[in-house]
């Protein structure tokens, strides 16, 4: 193969390995991208060694997660390789900005729910001494 060989195109890779790399390339775990598209990280690792294929349903939705098209999913052809083999620092960061945004959100989600039992919690005190 030449120094031009696109490696994630038809001809020298496999969906798994498109699904693969676009899962690294948005700087996601298996465990991650599962998490967000519902379903086991074991249907991840399948998709990603080619033991089975996501549902149109899935496809679609990964695609859309991965920021690369269904047909270079699918095929390797059409927009998806060349996102791929540029860094984008601006983007990562992002990403990673985002991560973080979406870890304290649960964070705060789960102190107001803490909060909010400690509160009943403290009424029902209230009521029994009055």
């Amino acid at each position: 193969m030449s120094d031009e060989t696109d490696w994630y195109g038809p001809e020298a890779a496999t969906f798994g390995d498109r699904l693969a790399a676009a899962r690294e390339a948005a700087d996601m775990t298996q465990a991650q991208l599962a998490r967000r598209l519902g379903v086991k990280k074991s249907t991840i690792s399948g998709w990603e060694n080619d033991l089975s294929e996501p549902r149109a349903n899935r496809l679609s939705m990964l695609a859309g997660l991965l920021n690369v098209s269904i047909v270079w999913l699918i095929t390797g052809e059409g927009q998806g390789g060349e996102a791929l083999t540029e860094t984008d620092e601006t983007a990562r960061d992002m990403a990673a900005l985002l991560t973080e945004l979406r870890s304290l959100r649960a964070d705060l989600q789960a102190s107001g729910q803490r909060a909010a039992r400690l509160e009943k919690q403290l009424r029902q005190i209230m009521e029994q001494t009055e």
